[in-house]
């Protein structure tokens, strides 16, 4: 989520007695708050267009920005917001920025009275729903930043300087672009290779080799995974890949275009049981199901559990953990094989834009705001990002002369050794409800808390999908 970031970063939405999953208190927020209206009388006036200045700035204009203030934390932020005010003098003391992990009920007002920020970080437990932002007008069409000329080389367009699918990410369908994601996340299975090693053991790259490599550590009275169970929407990070390299990338694009019986496809299935297995056979860490992401990385970090589904934050949320080991030696693993029938290979791995940033359409300073991201996409700005926590940005390149840490090192071999077999599910997108409460909390949560079998777990999930799509007051979007 890195934002989702989650992705504190993600959820607060606490697990409902009853499987009938109440209605994510993000919606209820936009209902309210994405009603339209005009496009505000008191926004500053654009300022001069230039070489320096091609988004036309309006230099004295002051700047407001909310900031995410989760794995990544805020200090990334406030750097940028140096290299602005340094562009911009004339707006020095005028320059805002907050940091929070509450977005919603942060901004919830601000949007209602119609003075939002000029940039937020929309991210973490509270973030506000993309798809509803988008089908109400609430955000700024960010093509204008893209076409602007990037800060490194005038001759490049910010557009050309992103990593593959990054712009795409922030389309629901149409040209428009409305969000840009800065992080650029590498999910899968985090382990220790240290603690591998212990085992005398390495990743297992089959699904076989997995479940006896947890049975061994059993025995040693280490459990083979954890995961945060209060937050079981974690659980796709490894799982949608494992799905996609079982029945092929055509599998989540009717999941994300929730497609009738898509949830019923045999390599969903195949998925669940194995993840299934691991709970039925005492490999989960016990309690697991009533952690949350911070203190299941911790029992993880300490050596009671090798395997983790997360993303590439988690080397700098779990870093105080893992420092107390120096020679942890963080990596990342893709899905293992389920069998030689997988349609993907071994590698596939689930890579895409994290941490969202968006420009209400209702900002006072837009162009502040979009200067303020041309300027985070700079090589200076990203490089800083990468050192201070341990995870690339959406600039396609700029790690040149970087010490990567171990677990950012990892996941860039990851990524070059998937090659094309990267997917990107767009369904925690586009319908966040759906992802985090009711498939995340009310069907995968049950599951491998053992609550509910796989069978059941795809029946609730199908019918969520369905009543997602049957409902007229959610806009669609396809792939």
């Amino acid at each position: 989520m890195g934002s989702t970031s989650e992705f504190n970063r993600r959820d607060l939405v606490k697990r409902a007695a009853a499987l009938g999953i109440v209605a994510v208190p993000a919606m209820s927020m936009l209902s309210a708050c994405a009603s339209g209206g005009s496009d505000g009388e008191d926004k500053v006036e654009k300022g001069k267009k230039s070489a320096k200045n091609p988004l036309a700035v309006n230099e004295s204009a002051g700047l407001d920005v909310v900031i995410f203030d989760g794995g990544f934390g805020d200090k990334y932020a406030k750097d940028a917001q140096g290299e602005y005010i340094k562009a911009f003098p004339k707006a020095d003391g005028k320059v805002k920025l907050a940091s929070t992990q509450k977005i919603q009920s942060t901004l919830q007002p601000r949007f209602n009275g119609g003075n939002p920020p000029d940039l937020v970080d929309n991210s973490g437990a509270e973030q506000m729903d993309f798809g509803t932002l988008v089908a109400k007008d609430q955000l700024t069409d960010l093509t204008a930043l893209l076409d602007a000329p990037s800060v490194d080389d005038p001759n490049k367009k910010v557009r050309d300087t992103l990593r593959p699918g990054v712009v795409e990410m922030g389309q629901f369908g149409g040209k428009e672009t409305w969000i840009l994601y800065y992080a650029y996340t590498v999910y899968g299975v985090w382990y220790s290779k240290s603690n591998l090693q212990k085992l005398d053991a390495e990743y297992p790259e089959t699904w076989d080799d997995m479940l006896a490599l947890c049975a061994k550590a059993k025995k040693k009275g280490v459990a083979g995974w954890t995961y945060p169970g209060k937050y079981p929407y974690y659980l796709p990070f490894s799982l949608y890949p494992f799905i996609a390299k079982i029945g092929g990338t055509e599998v989540l694009r009717k999941i994300d275009n929730l497609e009738p019986n898509a949830w019923k496809d045999p390599a969903v299935k195949a998925a669940f049981e194995a993840y299934y297995e691991l709970y039925k056979k005492g490999y989960v860490l016990k309690g697991s199901p009533g952690l949350d992401h911070l203190q299941s990385q911790k029992a993880w970090a300490e050596g009671k559990a090798l395997f983790i589904p997360n993303g590439s934050w988690v080397e700098n949320e779990s870093a105080k953990q893992i420092a107390k080991n120096p020679s942890f030696d963080l990596a990342v693993g893709a899905p293992s094989s389920l069998s030689t029938s997988d349609k993907m290979p071994y590698g596939t791995i689930w890579a895409s834009g994290g941490e969202p940033y968006i420009v209400p359409r209702k900002a006072r300073n837009a162009e502040g705001g979009m200067e303020l991201l041309r300027i985070m996409l700079s090589k200076k700005s990203s490089q800083n990002f990468i050192k201070q926590v341990s995870s690339l940005t959406s600039l396609n390149g700029g790690t040149e002369g970087l010490k990567l840490p171990p677990g950012l090192a990892s996941a860039q071999v990851a990524l070059q050794k998937a090659g094309q077999n990267i997917v990107n599910p767009r369904l925690q997108d586009w319908y966040v409800a759906l992802q985090k409460e009711k498939i995340g909390v009310g069907a995968l949560g049950e599951m491998m808390a053992g609550r509910m079998t796989p069978d059941e777990a795809i029946t609730k999930i199908q019918k969520y999908a369905d009543d997602t799509r049957d409902d007229s007051s959610v806009k669609k979007y396809k792939r």
